[in-house]
């Protein structure tokens, strides 16, 4: 499902606004353990603030309500299912490459997803629970580019997930970011846990960023804004041709029972950069 262009176009340039961005980051090394975080607080540039500030106009929609949050997976479900399709809704965490409410719920309780309902400014006021918002996720992602010597580029070509199924990607490292982290510090933590590698340097002058609105393959049925954060890096120790795999390190959510999560990550150069999907 998507919002109207016009509010596209007027949402993407309110939550540029909304949100400082962290100037274009230095070189840095990262290295592991206590070194990486001396590194880290001494040259860390300023640090995102969470999604929940967003409770101003936006373009043609005006935020309905603050950032949402939920005490339990249950109460998130009975809020959340009448306001989505019957059908999308029953296909999370059942669907191959989708994942589960408990998912969404872990990611809105550990501030990496924000939910937020929208409605229009022209409409009279009717509150936020007689269907006249339109919900919407919305999440920071740090997307890390890898090059090799030759100037490939490192793809995630697909994912091994806890229920056996696998969720094609064919995108650079991406991890979705938390409330305070900077840039440079979801990269190193995207690599550590996702390549189980320790030194980063990132490319001077690669940082970007930009918002994207696009269907949502984990949540289908649930409308999501990326506010993407993307920079060039180096990291030591990589195969440097041909395509590997490493096991997923940081997730943490194995012991949560209906959650789905990340066994192992699949990856591979890519020459042609014009069929790398974005994060």
């Amino acid at each position: 499902m998507h919002l109207p262009s016009r509010v596209t176009a007027g949402l993407a340039a309110a939550l540029l606004s909304a949100f400082p961005f962290p100037s274009p980051p230095n070189l840095l090394l990262f290295a592991a353990a206590a070194a990486s975080l001396s590194v880290l607080h001494l040259f860390k540039p300023p640090s995102l603030p969470p999604s929940r500030g967003l409770h101003h106009s936006v373009g043609m929609k005006r935020v309905a309500s603050p950032s949402l949050s939920f005490s339990s997976p249950e109460s998130l479900s009975d809020w959340i299912r009448p306001r989505l399709p019957s059908d999308a809704f029953a296909s999370w965490g059942a669907s191959p490459g989708t994942k589960s409410l408990h998912n969404l719920w872990l990611e809105i309780s550990q501030g990496e997803t924000s939910l937020l309902l929208l409605s229009d400014p022209q409409d009279a006021p009717r509150g936020d629970d007689d269907g006249s918002c339109t919900l919407v996720r919305v999440v920071n992602v740090a997307a890390v580019r890898i090059r090799n010597p030759r100037g490939a580029v490192l793809v995630e070509s697909h994912q091994l997930l806890s229920d056996g199924s696998i969720r094609y990607r064919f995108r650079p490292l991406s991890e979705k970011m938390i409330p305070g982290e900077s840039v440079e510090e979801a990269a190193a933590r995207a690599v550590r846990e996702e390549l189980g590698k320790d030194v980063v340097k990132i490319v001077p002058g690669s940082y970007q960023t930009r918002v994207e609105e696009k269907a949502s393959v984990s949540y289908p049925g649930l409308p999501a804004r990326y506010v993407l954060h993307s920079i060039e890096a180096e990291v030591e120790g990589l195969p440097e041709e041909g395509e590997f795999s490493t096991e997923e390190g940081g997730e943490g959510v194995e012991a949560m029972e209906k959650a789905v999560f990340v066994r192992r990550h699949f990856w591979k150069w890519v020459d042609d950069e014009g069929d790398i999907r974005q994060p």
